[in-house]
């Protein structure tokens, strides 16, 4: 029996046994597998993190510094390793301090169990210290949550926490537990969670919706897919990659979705959506079918409604009720995981090739290559590009790093030019755009994942927003590879203002520090790289070093990433310039 297992079983198989509620906590979290946590202490989640410090043998709780850090780094852990990520706050400016987190968490359906201390239940609602209505606050932004005033809940509202968390359509939960609830005793006993009653979590699938898309696919001249992190959470990338093979159909991919199927892959078309790739976003309008895989037409993939892809049959293959025909009509809805949809899908396609259909995608790449890819990744100008050094990484990882990116320029550019072999390779906020939200996932996903190259890439602007987490990385020893493309800009802001604010730079040119210098403060080994000839041997130290490793890439000021859909606009009038 595996080690991990051993311990759960420990906790799952015990007799009743009397403990006070913070204990029964710390149970149930290994009991749930969990061995690492990231959290911030305080006054009212106090009893538990004594608990913590008996078994701390057991769950390695990552001090983090900053509880916004706690919850991004949770995700990142849950995302690189399809695992339940967990962090814990106090009450009041603690349990606000994770919103944000949850709430990305929300949007991109990553598994997450936050739990949060509470004053004593005698003084719920009498604006006592610290005490927030976390519950209330947080209800828009969880896929569950839960007041606990008495110990004897604690068991049972952990389970459920996560069987939610994890099932079905992933999504964070929060349980907020009052501190005599943390002091009381109750009788301990761990059962896990297996049903919810009235929540169903996957939907059957209906083999007629299965035999309807498959008629459609068959019967296409121009059919397409775009496909999102629902293959990724369903551990559904060989089934996508056999489909796509033998039906010969090109597939392109959400940010959420990349790396599912390898990017050097032929029928890859690359990225849909706002700063996407020039063919799949244009031929989006000109194919006669179109099959969605676990995405939910977010606004900056469709663009205008009303122009999207109008012409084509709409195939969509979800496993949440709620995504099907909210923003795009279905003509034909599959419900259900994405592996089991897939599996049931592939046998009914006849084998196809689309040879002439392929060319018009390589047609359009071409275009693209000679007016946009050419100059980001082999510029002719002085200034160093953000895709150069995207492709410097590139070279020196092979294409195996696991990419954690930021939100701004530099997101679209990694998400752009990354190289993924692997997937789970590509980990960013893709729904909420939270700016600060890569430095910790990245602390995460490394700590998740230690034999992986983990590399955080970020703006100027975003880093600044959690850079305290280098003392997480420093005081964790996790060996997160930086990279902070300095453009002193607001870069992504900037570009709105300059092509539809008249060139109005308001509030958005940076005034930095010496990144090196607090960099080497945290004891992390920095460099910087002003100039091209620099660039390549400082990657390749960086990838090289066994330990963190922080690089500044001074990049150019005013330099824009296209192609580029306007807000609003659609997918049709991509620009390239």
């Amino acid at each position: 029996m595996e080690p991990e297992t051993m311990t759960k079983a420990k906790y799952l198989e015990q007799p009743t046994e009397r403990i006070t509620g913070c204990e029964a906590i710390v149970r149930c979290l290994i009991a749930e597998g969990v061995d690492i946590l990231y959290g911030y202490p305080g006054g009212a989640i106090m009893p538990v993190y004594d608990e913590l410090y008996k078994y701390r043998n057991e769950i390695h709780h990552v001090l983090t510094r900053h509880e916004q850090g706690a919850a991004h780094a949770a995700q990142g852990f849950a995302r690189i390793s399809g695992r339940v990520g967990v962090a814990m706050a106090t009450s009041g400016p603690g349990a606000t301090n994770l919103i944000t987190g949850i709430a990305d968490a929300q949007i991109d359906s990553t598994p997450l169990v936050c739990i949060t201390g509470q004053v004593p239940s005698h003084l719920l609602g009498s604006d006592a210290f610290q005490e927030t209505d976390i519950v209330g606050i947080s209800t828009p932004v969880t896929k569950w949550n839960c007041q606990v005033t008495k110990a004897s809940e604690i068991p049972e509202v952990l389970a459920k926490a996560f069987y939610i968390a994890k099932s079905g359509r992933p999504g964070p939960v929060l349980i907020d537990i009052t501190k005599d609830a943390q002091f009381g005793e109750l009788d301990f006993k761990y059962e896990k969670c297996t049903g919810v009653r009235s929540y169903i979590p996957v939907p059957k699938t209906n083999l007629e919706s299965v035999k309807a898309a498959a008629e459609l696919i068959n019967t296409a001249k121009k059919p397409m897919i775009v496909w999102g992190q629902g293959i990724i959470l369903g551990k559904a990338e060989e089934q996508l990659k056999a489909i796509v093979e033998k039906a010969g159909i090109p597939a392109a991919w959400t940010i959420m979705g990349a790396s599912a199927l390898p990017t050097s892959h032929p029928l890859n078309i690359g990225m849909v959506g706002m700063h996407g790739n020039y063919a799949p976003n244009k031929l989006t309008n000109e194919c006669d079918v179109l099959i969605a895989i676990g995405m939910r037409f977010d606004d900056r993939v469709t663009g205008s409604l009303d122009t999207y892809a109008k012409q084509a049959k709409v195939i969509h293959f979800d496993i949440d009720p709620a995504e099907i025909n909210k923003n795009v009509h279905a003509d034909v809805a599959v419900l259900g995981d994405s592996k089991d949809s897939l599996t049931q899908l592939l046998p009914l396609l006849n084998e196809n090739s689309h040879e002439s259909w392929h060319q018009e995608f390589k047609d359009l790449y071409a275009i693209e290559y000679d007016t946009v890819i050419k100059n980001d990744l082999h510029p002719s100008k002085e200034g160093l590009t953000m895709g150069e050094v995207l492709k410097e990484i590139n070279i020196q990882s092979k294409g195996n790093a696991a990419i954690v990116s930021d939100v701004g320029q530099h997101q679209m550019i990694a998400c752009r030019y990354s190289e993924f072999n692997k997937s789970k390779s590509n980990i960013t906020s893709g729904g909420l755009g939270t700016m600060g939200f890569a430095l910790p996932a990245a602390i995460g996903a490394k700590m998740a994942a230690p034999e992986r190259e983990v590399v955080a890439i970020i703006g100027d602007g975003g880093y600044q927003m959690n850079i305290q987490e280098l003392g997480t990385i420093f005081q964790q020893k996790a060996a997160v590879k930086i990279v902070v493309l300095n453009n002193e800009f607001l870069g992504m802001v900037r570009q709105w203002q300059q092509l539809f604010f008249d060139k109005r730079y308001a509030s958005t040119e940076m005034t930095n520090p010496n990144f090196v210098a607090i960099a080497e403060g945290y004891y992390i080994k920095a460099r910087k790289v002003t100039k091209r000839e620099e660039l390549a041997e400082a990657v390749k130290e960086m990838i090289a070093s066994k330990e963190s490793y922080f690089l500044e890439v001074c990049v150019e000021k005013e330099d824009n990433v296209f192609p580029m859909i306007p807000s609003g606009a659609s997918v049709s009038d991509i620009r390239l310039s």
